[in-house]
């Protein structure tokens, strides 16, 4: 007959609680696999697999009760970690979002306006298309399987303990975030530049033609003209994407040193 007793259920419980705490807080905010679509059966379903292969490598011994204060305040910091890494690898897709937001104002398709289900917004046509490309950019380059990796190695980094975590590392993902935006701008600089020299072609016609109408001729020459440069810039998003998400990785990898209290190497 098997016995066993309640602190023997508790070490174990423990020993699955809090890696999945971190695994479930990266699932819910991570991209693609982290959206309103899928189910949120099927995201616990993989969070309680990616557990069960991770616990056993772990150094899991000697932790406190999860229902008591000590166990909750571990809980929490496996939540704020998986969901800074979640972050950070989602700032992609909301960086050229933003960029196609950008863009599409400048092409004057600002009102061409969808409902966006994951986000719940409304968002431009273009944004939404861009952040397509991301996402099977994401897949097609086994990126997803790189997070998955950098979520083992975290374990490591930032060990389950009852140590506070470090105030750096929100700094880090602070200033990761903000970097996001000179990423956005950058795609959308090829965009920006070709559809100012547009306007600014548009505008000496109307002054040289006073007669011409320029609501009637300037939307279709700036829409053609945003089409045809984004045709051109588009072969080179997955080298960019690539670099950002390596990027993206080493900042996750850095935010969990610092929040274990360990030395953080030079960023890249």
């Amino acid at each position: 007959m098997i016995s066993f007793t309640s602190a023997q259920l508790t070490a174990w419980i423990a020993m699955l609680i809090y890696p999945m705490a971190r695994v479930l807080a990266l699932i819910a905010s991570a991209p693609v696999i982290g959206n309103r679509q899928v189910p949120i059966r099927i995201k616990v379903g993989l969070a309680a697999i990616f557990t069960v292969v991770i616990a056993p490598t772990l150094d899991l011994h000697d932790l406190p009760d999860p229902a008591s204060a000590e166990g909750i305040l571990i809980l929490l910091q496996q939540m704020v970690a998986g969901l800074m890494m979640g972050f950070s690898i989602r700032l992609i897709f909301a960086a050229i979002e933003m960029a196609g937001d950008i863009a599409g104002m400048q092409m004057g398709l600002g009102f061409a306006n969808f409902f966006d289900p994951q986000n719940s917004t409304i968002r431009p046509v273009l944004a939404q298309f861009l952040g397509i490309i991301v996402a099977l950019t994401f897949i097609s380059m086994d990126l997803h399987l790189y997070m998955l990796a950098a979520l083992a190695d975290s374990f490591q980094s930032f060990p389950i303990a009852g140590t506070l975590p470090s105030a750096g590392a929100f700094r880090t993902a602070a200033e990761w975030g903000g970097s996001i935006f000179a990423y956005a701008l950058q795609f959308s600089l090829p965009l920006i530049a070709a559809l100012l020299i547009t306007n600014l072609a548009l505008g000496v016609l109307t002054r040289s033609a006073p007669q011409l109408n320029i609501f009637a001729v300037g939307f279709p020459i700036t829409i053609g003209v945003g089409f045809i440069v984004l045709a051109l810039v588009l072969p080179f998003l997955a080298p960019l994407l690539e670099y950002m998400f390596h990027q993206a990785l080493d900042t996750v990898g850095r935010i969990m040193l610092q929040l274990g209290g360990r030395p953080v190497p030079a960023p890249l």
